[in-house]
């Protein structure tokens, strides 16, 4: 667990010129601080009452701009205690396919994972379904911790169809990426995906792995990825940490 230690933020004015809001002048000073690494993860922050003195400004200004670094995952907000730093939250956007290990570099972060186990199974009926097999059927299950800039994010199972990639045992998973893999190696092209996402509380055992106390929530996503001959070729199920990971989907009303 972190250890949340006191730290004396360096002291901003405000632009009372601007038209930009006070909150949001707020909000984009600290963002900056934390995401400059001038203040660190788990360090206590100043209090809504200090801030609004400092600036002179009123607590509601202070607390809106609290409130969207705490949705961020910027801050950790608890009722009657300071705000501390947090570690922010890795955006995943659904419009483009993509792994773990691409989207941590076109964010600047480095990826990197642990791997839990790899084994070969005889396919149960979730896996038959979503991939596609029969009853027969063996499958390679893998799981393993994701990592960004070494903290652990998310804990992923990994369900792919043995028999068309033979040997994938044997490959080092831990140290690249799977669909970097199943494209060069294997020479399958990646087409769609389809993902169901839910929130979910933490059971004894996610939690350990993720190092968070059980019921602490977590983004759950459930993925069967086609290939461009619109064949399954993996079924997994993410679970990532509530206070590091996030959703962007974009809408567009239809007419």
């Amino acid at each position: 667990m972190e250890k949340a230690t006191e730290y004396p933020l360096p002291s901003f004015t405000l632009d009372r010129a601007s038209y930009v809001p006070y909150y949001r002048q707020v909000a984009d000073r600290v963002r900056e601080l934390i995401q400059s690494r001038k203040v660190g993860a788990g360090e206590t922050f100043w209090s809504e009452g200090e801030m609004a003195r400092q600036l002179g400004i009123s607590k509601m200004t202070i607390r809106h701009a609290l409130e969207s670094l705490r949705q961020e995952g910027l801050l950790v907000v608890e009722k009657g205690k300071r705000p501390r730093v947090g570690r922010g939250r890795i955006q995943k956007d659904f419009q483009q396919l993509r792994g773990f290990s691409e989207e941590m570099a076109r964010r600047g972060m480095k990826a990197s994972s642990k791997l839990l186990s790899i084994r070969s199974l005889k396919a149960d009926a979730e896996a038959r379904s979503a991939l596609g097999l029969e009853e027969s059927g063996f499958i390679f299950r893998i799981q393993r911790l994701r990592l960004a800039d070494g903290k652990v994010v998310g804990l992923e199972t990994a369900i792919i169809p043995a028999h068309l990639f033979p040997d994938l045992d044997q490959q080092d998973l831990a140290h690249q990426s799977l669909y970097h893999l199943l494209e060069k190696r294997y020479g399958v092209k990646l087409e769609r995906s389809r993902e169901e996402l839910e929130a979910v509380a933490a059971g004894n055992a996610e939690a350990r792995l993720l190092r968070v106390k059980p019921g602490f929530p977590l983004f759950s996503m459930r993925r069967t990825v086609y290939s461009s001959d619109d064949v399954a070729v993996e079924f997994a199920h993410s679970l990532f940490r509530g206070d590091r990971y996030s959703a962007t989907v974009i809408s567009r009303r239809t007419r």
